[in-house]
């Protein structure tokens, strides 16, 4: 599998460094593993919805 680092994530899905790695933190990011301080996360990866915002029905 390929990896990406936290700049490559921010940059292809338009957010922050810090947002990204406040979604590792978390977490929140599928098939996300950590090597040493690093984060690796898969080149595939869909960016998670911002569980900030409220949805109205």
């Amino acid at each position: 599998m390929d990896y990406i680092s936290i700049a490559e994530a921010a940059e292809k899905w338009g957010i922050t460094r810090r947002r990204v790695q406040v979604l590792c933190n978390e977490g929140r990011i599928p098939g996300l593993t950590k090597f040493g301080k690093a984060w690796a996360i898969p080149k595939n990866a869909e960016k998670p919805a911002d569980a900030r915002k409220i949805k109205k029905h």
